[in-house]
């Protein structure tokens, strides 16, 4: 990684060349780096783990010191790849409140800010590729079966058997 940005480099071992990447990357990279988990029910709608995270979610923090608070996003800088939430916040010596900066890896969003178009836009194509997909692993398992009726059941059989062997053995 002898230039500024390598857009060919992949990775490394070494944490040099690694801090070295997150530190130079562009801005349209960047945004990929401050990516939040989804909750289990927005996971099984939009069919995707992750989530570039925007001002106006809403998330719960999932580790640290305000660990199952939630709250609205105010910020999101990009250069440090950090998170501000609304109401986190820490008192200082003479006592003023300062909002705490946290990793987008500590945090989950339960509600997504949908007033964004292109968002709801990208969101729904993730949806409709998941379903796409399914429904091809639906119809090749469905030929499968129909070629093959007997291999099916007799795989099924052949594994009770084997376990059912493999449990024998274990009570002798």
């Amino acid at each position: 990684m002898k230039q500024k940005f390598s857009t060919t480099w992949k990775s490394s071992k070494q944490p040099r060349k690694q801090r070295k990447y997150l530190a130079n990357a562009p801005l349209h990279l960047r945004k990929k780096f401050v990516s939040v988990n989804l909750s289990k029910e927005l996971r099984e709608k939009y069919g995707k783990r992750n989530i570039p995270v925007k001002k106006g979610d809403i998330v719960k923090i999932v580790r640290g010191k305000f660990k199952k608070k939630q709250g609205k996003i105010t910020e999101v800088k990009l250069k440090t790849s950090k998170i501000t939430i609304e109401k986190i916040q820490v008192k200082k010596l003479d006592g003023s409140k300062v909002n705490v900066k946290l990793q987008p890896s500590n945090l989950q969003i339960i509600e997504l800010n949908l007033e964004d178009k292109k968002r709801i836009k990208k969101l729904e194509g993730i949806k409709e590729k998941n379903r796409k997909i399914e429904n091809k692993e639906k119809t090749i398992n469905t030929q499968k079966n129909k070629d093959n009726p007997q291999k099916s059941t007799l795989s099924i059989n052949n594994k009770k058997i084997i376990k059912s062997k493999t449990k024998a053995k274990k009570l002798k």
